[in-house]
């Protein structure tokens, strides 16, 4: 800036410490509050982290609660001994207790809304960690494209087109458990009754991680810079659509080891819970890849074992 000759040194420095807003002087009160309130709000990733943190946590405390089905996945398989309509259960369902109201529940429309919120509560805890980075990385871009603003804002457009793909796949989920508890293939644990259904999860959960298609997923999740650039779009509509694109490419990644809860049981604790670690792993270890490969051809192995188990049975 370049100040009159005419002004003096102190009137000089009274003047840079002063905000106009027009013509109209701000106050040297509002001076200080206001780039404090900016700050904060241009805190990015704080911001971004900390709702990270306060979603991902009251998401795995509704599922430790047993997200309303009545089912606590922290439970033993001893707390199902004794229970009505547990005789006969094949011993590979969940380890999960459950009322024995839950046995007779009648899939009404309140039911299949519950079941669907478990599904996408689940979605959300087992998910929302791996693509954190990605987020995170989103709102860094974000704050220089718009060279300053509330870079969170559009991130939790982004956030919201992820989530929405996923909205998807537990409504896909809720009618394939409506599916296979109308059939008599799922258990009232909700893990699958059927050696040979079991089998068949395990077989093709482990061969979709061999595929050029799940390796062409998972490359996009393990370079979320890449996928920004190339696919950037502008303004909350344009967040949104980049988060539909890469929950697609995410739900392509996953969608089979997430069938894996049919046989391990959905509302199994352990296998939520190992299913999050794998997958957290598999898009940020250097390995990733290579280590998925070698869990895909693990799941091919188990099931064969179970094909020789049903056939002789």
């Amino acid at each position: 800036m370049v100040w009159p000759t005419n002004m003096t040194s102190t009137n000089r420095n009274l003047a840079g410490r002063r905000w106009r807003d027009g013509d109209r002087p701000i106050a040297p009160a509002d001076n200080v509050r206001l780039p404090v309130l900016e700050s904060l709000l241009l805190r990015d990733r704080f911001v971004v982290i900390a709702g990270l943190l306060v979603v991902i946590a009251a998401a795995w405390t509704w599922i430790l609660l047993g997200a309303g089905t009545g089912m606590n996945g922290s439970e033993g398989p001893s707390d199902m001994a004794g229970m009505p309509g547990m005789n006969g259960m094949s011993g590979m369902g969940s380890m999960a207790a459950m009322p024995s109201a839950l046995e007779l529940a009648v899939w009404t429309p309140s039911y299949a809304a519950l079941i669907l919120s478990m599904w996408w509560v689940m979605m959300i805890a087992m998910m929302l960690p791996s693509a954190a980075s990605m987020l995170l990385l989103f709102a860094r871009v974000n704050r220089k494209e718009r060279s300053g603003g509330r870079p969170y804002v559009p991130t939790a457009a982004f956030a919201g087109g992820y989530l929405g793909v996923w909205a998807g796949f537990s409504a896909a989920a809720t009618a394939l458990q409506w599916h296979l508890e109308h059939v008599g293939l799922l258990s009232s644990t909700m893990a699958t009754s059927s050696l040979w259904l079991g089998a068949a999860i395990l077989v093709a959960a482990g061969a979709w991680q061999l595929t050029p298609i799940k390796s062409a997923c998972l490359r996009h999740c393990r370079s979320p810079l890449s996928f920004l650039l190339h696919g950037w779009r502008r303004e909350y509509a344009g967040a949104f659509r980049m988060g539909l694109g890469h929950g697609a490419y995410c739900l392509g990644c996953c969608w089979f080891l997430m069938s894996l809860l049919f046989f391990g049981g959905i509302m199994n604790l352990y296998w939520i819970i190992g299913l999050a670690i794998f997958i957290l792993a598999e898009k940020t270890m250097p390995m990733g890849q290579w280590f998925g490969r070698v869990i895909g051809m693990g799941l091919v192995a188990w099931g064969g074992l179970l094909v020789v188990a049903a056939l002789q049975a």
